[in-house]
C-alpha cells in the first residue's frame, strides 16, 4: 500500500493544492466583480475598505501561486495568517454558521501550514526553479 501512496503523492500534492485554493480564487474573483459591496462590508466590520486591493491580490494571486506551486512556502505562510485573521474578524459570531466558518478558516490555515512544512511537491514550479 505504501508504494501506491508513494506513486500517487505528486498527483495528490497537485490536486490538494488546487482544491485548497479554489475558495480563494473564487472569493478574489467575486470581490473584484462586487468591489463596492465588498468594500462596504469590510468597512461595516471595521476593516478599511482601502485594503480590498491587497485582499484581492492575496486571494487571486496567492491562490494561483499555490495552485502552480510557485513560492509555495512563503505564500502558504501568508495565506495561513490571512485565514486566521479573517476568521477572527469576520467569523467570530456566536451562531452556528459563524462557528463553522471560523473552524473552516482554522482548518484551511492548518492545510497551508502543511505546505509551509512540506513544500508544493514534485509537480510544481518551485521544483522547476530548484532544478535550474
Amino acid at each position: 500500500m505504501d508504494k501506491f501512496f508513494d506513486t500517487t503523492r505528486p498527483y495528490a500534492d497537485l490536486v490538494g493544492r488546487i482544491l485548497m485554493v479554489v475558495l480563494f480564487v473564487t472569493a478574489g474573483w467575486g470581490k473584484l466583480h462586487g468591489y463596492a459591496g465588498t468594500q462596504a462590508y469590510m468597512a461595516s466590520m471595521g476593516v478599511p475598505g482601502g485594503l480590498l486591493p491587497l485582499v484581492i491580490l492575496l486571494e487571486l494571486g496567492g491562490g494561483i501561486a499555490i495552485a502552480l506551486g510557485l513560492f509555495t512556502r512563503p505564500v502558504a505562510l501568508i495565506l495561513a495568517g490571512f485565514s486566521i485573521v479573517t476568521a477572527l474578524i469576520f467569523h467570530d459570531g456566536g451562531d452556528q454558521t459563524s462557528q463553522i466558518m471560523f473552524l473552516k478558516n482554522v482548518s484551511i490555515a492548518g492545510g497551508f501550514l502543511f505546505l509551509v512544512a512540506n513544500g508544493a511537491g514534485r509537480l510544481s514550479l518551485d521544483q522547476l526553479r530548484r532544478k535550474s
